[in-house]
């Protein structure tokens, strides 16, 4: 593993690279990832926003490997996906043992997915040549030239993906750098390196990408899993060392710990290494594409991912929120609009004045003859209480606004009434009554519903829907409850968070009682009462 000392001057001599380009595997490494199971048309909307951020490969899958792939690959074929930006690529593997490219079954399938170009799998570790494909080290080599070659001369780029490179080259150096090089003497287009079990170091991979450089003047890909976390940093250093091709997931889906994280990838080597990975323009859509891409995947995007995540640029303790105020550079690492993110003052119990103020004038408050003691007070006694204002943007405006001397005038709630009832063939059934004053008017409303909080939802809407048709719009999209004191048992005081959007904005309410649905009614009355202080546009 030991690189001479003029060969790294070599290398030294060709690095950094310029630009790099970004290959995105979700549609078939990440959909690998527990939890994950798209449909061919969360594929095709996958597909279209990664094209939309501008990647510059997509690797759609494995064709003829299940129908939903197939799939895939037909109807982007038939016209259905248009990229303007990326190139799609099908993933196979090479022909199998002893066998002829011409006639084999998984090479016939990538031509036949017609796209231009296919990356292609091969072990390069000498210990799954021998104990996995039970074949000697040579007929290992010629797999990967006679498959190459035979693709190359249908006319496809083609990428070789050695797996478990990293491993392979700590075993056994010189039959790792063979298989690179038949795939390279056959006409591969890149070399990607794999850390396939994704246990290795930073150091460790910059000592053997530095080897391969030194070996080869060839387009060197990298690859790596999340397994020890180290995933991005691996990115960077094989970057740093030569590679220009970058392949993960954007959000770093993946089967166990998932891929390099390409909306943390990205922007470093954009923004801190000075290397380009998008078109001109493309990367402020990465934290919008982060968000669609959860969307479509349906898992909720953790708020703290690096650029990306709503707690990315937020601040919370007042000394930070006051310096921003003077100077964002003092305790942001980047200017957030760069990935399409922005700055968040988030008001708690560590809130100071500055905190208060810097977040009605992010809502658009003029808290001028507001006490801001008396808010202050107020916002430390409510989290006390366990409310949570830094996730209930929705509930901590209407707070804000009340300060003000501010009361809904919407509707006036004078009683309501849940009621669930367990029938003989032990299915329930839940209705709930409310009254409300709208204005002058006394409305008596009904509704049954899946549960207290959609009957409850059901018999509000019922009632005042008429008189508020911005309400149409709204839905809620979740629905939280946390119970705040365990040793209390069924007695326990109860944090219910509901998010809603009504189409152009999302928000989130709280509520928080010893009574579930007290809390339940409290944090969907904010949320009504939000919706209509922001009806849509169209409205």
């Amino acid at each position: 593993m030991t690189v001479h000392h003029e060969e790294v001057g070599q290398v030294l001599a060709a690095l950094p690279p310029k630009s790099v380009d970004i290959y995105d595997t979700t549609l078939r490494d990440g959909s690998q990832q527990e939890g994950i199971s798209l449909t061919v048309e969360d594929k095709l909307r996958v597909a279209r926003q990664l094209d939309h951020l501008g990647v510059k490969f997509i690797e759609g899958g494995w064709p003829g490997a299940n129908h939903k792939d197939s799939e895939f690959f037909q109807r982007a074929a038939a016209g259905e996906l248009k990229l303007s930006t990326a190139t799609l690529v099908a993933f196979g593997m090479t022909r199998k043992a002893h066998g002829r490219a011409e006639d084999d079954k998984v090479l016939a399938e990538l031509l036949a997915a017609q796209t231009p170009a296919v990356c292609m799998v091969a072990k390069s570790w000498d210990y799954h040549v021998l104990n996995a494909l039970q074949v000697d080290l040579e007929e290992g080599v010629n797999m990967v030239r006679d498959s190459v070659r035979f693709l190359r001369s249908e006319g496809r780029r083609v990428f070789l993906d050695a797996e478990h490179f990293f491993d392979g080259y700590r075993k056994n150096p010189d039959y790792a750098l063979r298989i690179l090089d038949a795939a390279e003497a056959a006409g591969a287009e890149a070399l990607v390196l794999c850390d396939t079990n994704g246990g290795f170091l930073p150091s460790e991979v910059e000592e053997i990408v530095q080897a391969v450089r030194a070996h080869t003047s060839a387009t060197l890909g990298a690859h790596f899993h999340n397994d020890s976390g180290c995933a991005v940093a691996n990115t960077l250093a094989a970057v740093r060392w030569g590679a220009t091709q970058v392949q993960g997931c954007l959000n770093g889906y993946g089967e166990r710990t998932g891929n390099a994280d390409l909306s943390a990838v990205v922007p470093n080597l954009s923004v801190k290494m000075g290397i380009e990975t998008l078109p001109e323009g493309r990367l402020d859509r990465i934290t919008a594409v982060s968000h669609h891409l959860a969307e479509i995947v349906n898992l909720a995007l953790p708020s703290q991912r690096p650029y990306v995540g709503t707690s990315a640029f937020a601040h919370k303790a007042g000394l930070h929120t006051s310096a921003i105020a003077r100077a964002r550079d003092a305790y942001e690492h980047i200017t957030p609009e760069l990935v399409g993110n922005g700055t968040r003052f988030v008001v708690s119990e560590m809130a100071g004045r500055s905190t208060i103020e810097l977040k009605a004038a992010e809502l658009g408050l003029d808290l001028t003859g507001a006490s801001m003691g008396a808010i202050l007070d107020l916002l430390k006694r409510r989290e006390y209480e366990g409310y949570h204002y830094e996730v209930a943007d929705g509930s901590l405006e209407l707070l804000l606004r009340e300060a003000t001397g501010w009361t809904q005038s919407f509707f006036r709630l004078e009683t309501y009434r849940v009621i669930t009832e367990e029938r003989a063939d032990r299915s329930t059934s839940t209705e709930a009554t409310i009254k409300v004053w709208v204005g002058d008017d006394r409305i008596v409303s009904t509704a049954e519903g899946n549960g207290p909080v959609d009957a409850l939802n059901g018999a509000f809407r019922a009632a005042v829907g008429d008189r508020y048709p911005a309400l149409a719009a709204v839905h809620l999209t979740d629905y939280k409850v946390r119970v705040l004191d365990s040793k209390a048992a069924t007695a326990a005081v109860t944090r219910v968070l509901i998010d809603s959007s009504n189409g152009e904005r999302e928000w989130s309410t709280i509520g928080v009682s010893e009574n579930v649905i007290e809390a339940s009614w409290q944090a969907l009355s904010d949320s009504i009462v939000y919706a209509m202080l922001h009806p849509p546009v169209a409205e």
